[in-house]
């Protein structure tokens, strides 16, 4: 599969269509294109190693919970991460592999804010294969 995410217009906020062959790509890739809004991620390197474990009651709430881990880990803990390995179980729990490092401001330039991941409209569709969601977020 190549593309890995778009950007999509929305009014007052913006969003970004993910895919992947599973939902443990689908779910990189919306991470990805998220953090890709925010700052320059080929200027991210892989000094640390955080693992992240989640369960919500489905995939649509694991999907926003994870984004929204990561913005928290952003702002509160100051982590910008640029790769991640998933292992997904049941659609409802994952555990996540996240490469990254200490956001530095003169390094690390932030282009836009993202303040959160939302459940308007989202929803997680396979269709030959490739799973894709589209996802709007609060700026």
């Amino acid at each position: 599969m190549k593309k890995q995410f778009e950007i999509i217009d929305h009014t007052a906020d913006i969003g970004i269509v993910a895919y992947g062959s599973d939902l443990a790509a689908l779910f990189k890739n919306a991470a990805l294109g998220m953090l890709s809004l925010m700052t320059d991620l080929s200027k991210v390197e892989k000094k640390l190693v955080k693992e992240i474990v989640l369960q919500e009651q489905d995939s649509i709430a694991l999907l926003v919970g994870w984004l929204n881990g990561l913005l928290y880990e952003l702002e509160a803990e100051h982590l910008i991460f640029c790769d991640f390995t998933l292992v997904m179980q049941d659609g409802d729990r994952m555990t996540a592999t996240c490469y990254g490092e200490k956001l530095d401001p003169l390094k690390h330039t932030i282009k836009r804010e993202v303040k959160a991941a939302t459940y308007h409209n989202l929803s997680i569709i396979k269709e030959n294969n490739v799973y894709s969601a589209a996802i709007i977020f609060d700026i």
